[in-house]
């Protein structure tokens, strides 16, 4: 999500819990068959298709209503909210906000959470720009370095901003630079990308803290654009570590991933459809935070069964490295291989490499027909040496060249721990490897296996440059899932490059923060930018995102406009693969549940997974909530015969038992 500026606001989230607690809308009320989104309807006449560059304004549809541009900054404080949201010891706050120099550092502001009482709470939290490299670090956190920045303007935080609040509650404090007329200059923020060291099981982990999504205020900027992201490594990581009696790094908690765990009820697309997904779309308020509401976009694609799906052309890269040898490594990727070999058809071929102190070719392209000496193979595996990752990447792409098929499924899957010690090692170098393969269409599949000296950063980066997938094994039944009754969706793309760009409507929203996705963002000029890379859905997947919004009273039908783009499978437009296509859908207020207990289901464990990740990362919008409230919640939310959803509770209440979540929060049905 691209903003123009960065606004940083001391009260701000006092405003905005003001703004929710005197909300006034009557929303209407729904029966249980009315909550269907409609779809046929809301997709635009116009199929817009792939232009050369950036466009900086959308041509409007005929008849569609043209929604506020931005603008230059002009903010005037909302009122004062209500005294009972604070008391007297809260009173001071800062000043007016106005442009200027930039800000490298946060402000610690008492403040309320989730509309509580001030009282309730002696915690202190910031409002600032995401961690700047220079600034000063407080005692509990390590460094980090900006990563990359995306394309477009400066950004406007609104209220919660992406630094993390330390041991004490409070991000370490700095003198704010100040403009002219003495108020808070404003800068915007820096990202987060390098990862952070963790020790554990007596070894060092690294994980990445990419922060937490700010609210934007829609007059400012009304547009959200993130790449989508099927990913689900950070949910089997946090439940190894719950399962073995540790709360899991907050690094390590990528919120989306949490929510993409579960699947959905969506309904598919049409089989003689074009378009490779369906849009859904529904809403609630937030059981436990007043005057918010919790929006849900959902995107189902295209099932293809085993017979239509296209030739897989497989090449395995497997750490056999000395610290590989543990149970819970190479012993359970060469079972997950075992069982991947047994679902493949005949047509598809298999390669393998391996690597550890040196590189080794052991399989070449061989057909699946001969199961028998591809699982010989996998079995005469042994682990030894070091770790030197970046010459088998160099060797497992070039065998996956040498049999590329032009319209068939060309992909690596790497098998590791993460850890690389010899040879070309940078992250950066790493990276630079595949993309050149991948423009030209071969994807990567990496599964992270083993903990105590696990790269996570290393191993969702490595799929993200490879346009592929991240996953994490932690058990035979993980590898089921994945190479077993989701093989489709793991290994078989329907669509590539896919971004999501949702648009508020600012006669109906006041403000939105996106729930995670935050090393998704992208600049929303760059959303037809068909050079800026995005996530890839497979077959069969499932993918869903959350906003918490605040609604105006009166607001209008049309919440907002949410607009997909994709490419198809296959190497990019200049390699000579096809330009990329273009939805959009509207979200009316009828797909608004009155109540949170008369919402789907579906849309409430969402919601409940969503907001157990974000009391896990510490985030500062869930730090007044409580684990047991919503334990609760979850119980009256889950889905018969959803064994995932009673798995969901049952590590809920692991880290409720951990010491996780154990702030006092009250269910609101309103």
């Amino acid at each position: 999500m691209t903003r123009q500026r960065s606004l940083l606001l001391g009260t701000s989230f006092l405003a905005l819990a003001a703004l929710a607690a005197c909300s006034n809308h009557e929303p209407r009320t729904f029966g249980p068959d009315e909550f269907a989104t409609e779809e046929a309807d809301e997709v635009s006449e116009t199929t817009r298709t792939n232009t050369a560059g950036p466009v900086a304004q959308e041509q409007q549809s005929a008849g569609e209503k043209a929604l506020p541009g931005k603008k230059d900054i002009s903010y005037d404080p909302a009122p004062p909210p209500p005294a009972d949201l604070y008391d007297s010891k809260n009173e001071e706050r800062a000043g007016a906000i106005a442009e200027g120099e930039p800000m490298p550092t946060s402000t610690p502001v008492a403040m309320p959470m989730g509309g509580a009482r001030a009282e309730d709470s002696d915690m202190d939290m910031s409002v600032a720009t995401r961690p700047s490299p220079d600034r000063q670090k407080s005692a509990e956190r390590k460094p980090m370095a900006p990563r990359k920045e995306s394309a477009g303007g400066d950004a406007i935080a609104f209220g919660l901003a992406g630094g993390r609040a330390s041991g004490s509650g409070t991000v370490a404090a700095a003198d704010m630079p100040k403009t002219a007329t003495g108020s808070s200059a404003v800068a915007p923020p820096t990202e987060i990308v390098t990862s952070t060291e963790i020790t554990m099981y007596g070894g060092s982990e690294q994980y990445t803290d990419h922060g937490v999504n700010p609210y934007t205020l829609v007059e400012d900027d009304a547009q959200s654009t993130f790449s989508i992201d099927v990913d689900t490594a950070s949910f089997t990581v946090a439940r190894k570590k719950l399962e073995a009696g540790v709360l899991p790094p907050q690094e390590a908690i990528r919120v989306e991933e949490f929510v993409n765990w579960l699947d959905y009820d969506y309904a598919a697309p049409a089989a003689d459809s074009s378009v490779p997904f369906a849009v859904h779309m529904d809403a609630m308020p937030d059981p436990f935070r007043p005057g918010r509401h919790i929006m849900r976009v959902g995107v189902q694609g295209k099932e293809v069964s085993r017979d239509e799906r296209p030739p897989l052309h497989l090449t395995f890269l497997v750490d056999v490295s000395g610290s590989m040898s543990s149970p819970d490594k190479l012993p359970l990727a060469k079972q997950s291989l075992h069982m991947l070999v047994d679902s493949l058809r005949e047509d598809d071929t298999i390669a393998l490499a391996t690597y550890a102190g040196r590189t080794a070719k052991i399989l070449d392209p061989t057909s699946a027909a001969d199961k028998g000496r591809i699982h010989a193979a996998i079995e005469a595996l042994n682990s030894g040496g070091g770790t030197a990752m970046s010459s088998g990447l160099d060797l497992a792409y070039g065998m996956a060249w040498d049999s590329f098929e032009a319209g068939h499924e060309n992909r690596v899957i790497v098998l590791s721990d993460g850890d690389a010690n010899i040879g070309r090692t940078s992250f950066d170098e790493m990276l630079s490897q595949i993309k050149g393969y991948a423009d030209r269409g071969v994807t990567m599949t990496t599964i992270g296996l083993g903990m105590g000296n696990y790269k996570d950063t290393l191993m969702e980066q490595l799929s993200n440059k490879g346009d592929g997938n991240n996953f994490y094994i932690d058990s035979q039944d993980a590898a089921q899932r994945i190479f077993v009754d989701e093989l489709g969706g793991t290994l078989v793309t329907i669509a590539r490059d896919v971004k999501i760009q949702v648009e508020f409507n600012d006669d109906a929203v006041h403000a939105y923060r996106l729930i995670g996705y935050e090393n998704r963002d992208i600049a929303d000029a760059d959303f037809r930018n068909d050079k800026v890379d995005a996530g890839e859905v497979g077959a069969g997947h499932d993918v869903t995102a959350l906003y918490e919004v605040i609604l105006k009273d009166g607001y209008t039908r049309d919440l907002a406009t949410v607009r997909l783009r994709w490419e198809q499978p296959g190497a990019d437009v200049d390699q000579g693969g096809q330009a990329a296509t273009e939805r959009s859908f509207k979200f009316r207020d009828r797909a608004l549940a009155e109540r949170s207990d008369m919402a789907a289901r579906d849309l409430r464990m969402a919601y409940t997974s969503a907001t157990f990740a974000e009391i896990l990362r510490n985030s500062p919008g869930a730090q007044e909530l409580s684990l047991d409230a919503l334990i609760a919640f979850g119980k009256t939310s889950a889905r018969r015969g959803e064994d995932d959803d009673q798995e969901l509770i049952g590590l809920m209440q692991t880290a409720r038992d951990l010491g996780a979540g154990t702030a006092s929060a009250t269910l609101s049905r309103r």
